[in-house]
Formats: C-alpha cells, sequence, structure tokens
C-alpha cells in the first residue's frame, strides 16, 4: 500500500504503442492457478505464489516492480502477460473521501469506479463496474443515458479493485466490493460470477464474501443463479417503486418482469440461500416519495426477509427528476419502520465530483467540466 499523501490529480494516459501491445496480452489477474502453471510449466510452485502475492497483495506497479523474483522471469512475465487490464485516466477526490476513478482499458474503452469511505471505521468499499455504460435505460440514473459499449472483462472487473487497493492508504485499504457501479452485472454473469471468485479467493484478492454485493435491477434468471453460487455474498435489487405502473416508468425491464414476478424470484432467492436481500429504492420527489407508498411498499415486502435502502436521487445534468423535499425521506423510512420493514437511509457521498450512486457517466467531456467547475474548490480533478 502507498504510504505517503495521495496526489490529487492523476494522469497516466499510456502511449498509443504500449496501450497496443497490452490489448494482446492476456491479464495476469485473470489467470487461475493452473493457467498460470500451464504458462510456467518450469517454475516451482513458491515462484507461482511469489507471482501471486505481487499481482494481488503488494504495491508493485508491474512485474519490474515484484523484487523477490528473479530478473529473468519478471521480463518473461512482461513479456507475456499485461500486469493490469486497465489504466487510469484521472482521479478525482471529494471533500468528503470519496474518490472516482475513469478508467481506460486496453482497447479505449472508459468506465468509471468509485471508492467510498466507511462509515464504520477506517475501511473504504470500492463500488466497481461490470460493463460500460448500460442497456437497462433506468431514466433516473446518469449511465443509463449512454447505453450499453460493451461487458467488461472478468480482468478489467478484477483490476478495478486491485488498482484502488494498490492506491490506497493503509489506513484506508478498501475491505467491501459492490457491483454497484456502470452496468447490469447480472448482465453479464459469466464474467462477474469469475471476478467474485477471484476476489473472494484468500490467494487472490482475500476479501471476505460476505463483504461483496451483487446488485440488479431485477433479472429472474440472473437471480436464481445466483443463489447457485458457492460463497454468501450479498444481493441487492434495484426496486424504486411498489406498484407496476410507476416502477416501468422508471426501470424499462419492469414492462417484462413486473413485480409479481421479481418477487417470486426474491423470495425464491431468500429461501434458497437463507440470506437477506436488500432493496435499493431512489426517492424522487413527487413520483415514489410519499407516506402512501411507503405503507405499499411495506405491504409488498410483507414476510420478505429484507432490508431496504432509501436512497435520496442525485441530480446528473438533464435529468427529468429531483431531490426529495427536506424531511420526506425520514418520513418515508419512518413508515416503513412502523410496519416492520428494517429501512435506512443512505448517506450520499461524492455527489460534488458526480461520484455518487446513479450518477456516473465515464464521458471525458464530462469529466473536463468537471475539472474546471471543481478547481476553484481544491479538489480533484
Amino acid at each position: 500500500m502507498t504510504q505517503g499523501a495521495l496526489p490529487e490529480t492523476v494522469t497516466t494516459d499510456p502511449p498509443a504503442a504500449s496501450a497496443h501491445a497490452r490489448a494482446h496480452r492476456p491479464a495476469a489477474s485473470a489467470l487461475s492457478d493452473s493457467a498460470l502453471a500451464e504458462l510456467l510449466p518450469d517454475e516451482p510452485r513458491y515462484r507461482r505464489e511469489q507471482i501471486r502475492r505481487g499481482i494481488y497483495g503488494g504495491d508493485a506497479r508491474g512485474f519490474d516492480q515484484i523484487t523477490p523474483l528473479p530478473r529473468q522471469l519478471r521480463e518473461r512475465l512482461d513479456a507475456t502477460l499485461a500486469f493490469s487490464s486497465v489504466s487510469p485516466a484521472r482521479v478525482r477526490i471529494a471533500g468528503d473521501g470519496t474518490r472516482a476513478f475513469l478508467f481506460r482499458a486496453a482497447d479505449g474503452t472508459v468506465f468509471e469506479t468509485v471508492q467510498l469511505p466507511s462509515e464504520r471505521g477506517a475501511a473504504t468499499t470500492v463500488c466497481v463496474s461490470s460493463q460500460a455504460g448500460c442497456a437497462m435505460g433506468c431514466t433516473f440514473c446518469a449511465t443509463g443515458t449512454l447505453g450499453l459499449t460493451r461487458n467488461l472483462s472478468v480482468a478489467e472487473i478484477v483490476d478495478q479493485f486491485l488498482h484502488v487497493r494498490r492506491e490506497s492508504l493503509e489506513s484506508a485499504a478498501p475491505d467491501r466490493v459492490v457491483f454497484m457501479g456502470m452496468g447490469e452485472p447480472l448482465a453479464n454473469t459469466a464474467n462477474v460470477r469469475d471476478a467474485v471468485e477471484a476476489l473472494v479467493d484468500p490467494g487472490r484478492g482475500g476479501l471476505g464474501a460476505r463483504h461483496v454485493t451483487v446488485s440488479t435491477v431485477g433479472l429472474p434468471a440472473g437471480i436464481a443463479e445466483l443463489a447457485r453460487w458457492p460463497w454468501q455474498i450479498g444481493l441487492a435489487i434495484s426496486l424504486h417503486a411498489a406498484s407496476d405502473d410507476i416502477r416501468a416508468t422508471l426501470v424499462p425491464l419492469a414492462k417484462h418482469v413486473d413485480l409479481a414476478t421479481l418477487m417470486a424470484s426474491s423470495i425464491a432467492y431468500q429461501r434458497e440461500t437463507r440470506r437477506r436481500v436488500s432493496y435499493e429504492y431512489t426517492m424522487l420527489r413527487d413520483v415514489n416519495d410519499q407516506v402512501a407508498q411507503a405503507r405499499d411498499l411495506a405491504r409488498l415486502l410483507d414476510g420478505q426477509t429484507c432490508h431496504v435502502n432509501l436512497i435520496p436521487f442525485n441530480p446528473f445534468p438533464g435529468a427529468a427528476y429531483e431531490a426529495p423535499a427536506a424531511g420526506t425521506t425520514r418520513r418515508f423510512r419512518d413508515e416503513l419502520r412502523r410496519r416492520g420493514v428494517t429501512a435506512t437511509i443512505r448517506q450520499t457521498r461524492g455527489r460534488e465530483i458526480a461520484g455518487a450512486c446513479g450518477q456516473l457517466r465515464a464521458d471525458g467531456a464530462v469529466w473536463r467540466r468537471r475539472s474546471q467547475s471543481t478547481a476553484a474548490t481544491g479538489h480533484a480533478s
């Protein structure tokens, strides 16, 4: 981990030739133990373990910095593998400590990752993207306005976390990952599954499974598959309304997956895994924030093993919605609690750098405008 002060601005755009070369090498973080053994059949097991530690656990930024390895092996690895599949184009830091990363893949695709300070103490959470853009088109989400560019690979997902961990102070090392960045994780299920496996593997990411949460807009087939995964990770479902008509205006998928179907899928998940489901509910002024709608939500969730996260809307340029009026979210939460539903209000972080929930856009022009608008405040750009 880096021990000195963090830079407020990081720009590390790679030379075109370097990016082209990396595109033709597999990423180190995506290799299983067996794949690494196949790649290096003449190297003893302890060497492969040193390589693993250098990739996943140290502060090395390249194979040349994994100094326990002999020089010839480091050069061989550098010629064969890409140390990371992503490059940080920019980093922005908010006053509350939130850091937003604009990453670029080897093919030029850009996407965002956010590191969130914890309310529990020094450790932080990394909000990773599973896709560049998103095809779900949720009308209150900035990412949904972009459309889908492509799925992210296993390495591109894992390397978001590894980069943030390498660049974090020891006192703020991330210990949680949430798949709540750009994209719909269960529309990229195979790669997300393999990324989760890498993140919770003690010899690789080393995270506790209960410290990983996958969020979905509500794909029943994906939820059923998630229930069969062998790890006790968390599931969050983006709900946002307790009636089909309102939800269909917010989440286009709801025109094809009604609440009855979604609830049946969620309840089946709860029964099969014996784990609680979190429901994400973005509070939109005069759309879904009335006390009567809280009662409807309580009836919808009656008897479930669940928790509701209330998220005051985070505005973005061109948004058609507004944040709820003062006190509205608290009254909504209190009504849910009165009716036996566990509910909390999510603290908004990173709003000034458009790193808050629903604000991720990975647009170069937007990032430049943010740089100009925050330059005078002393925050990162």
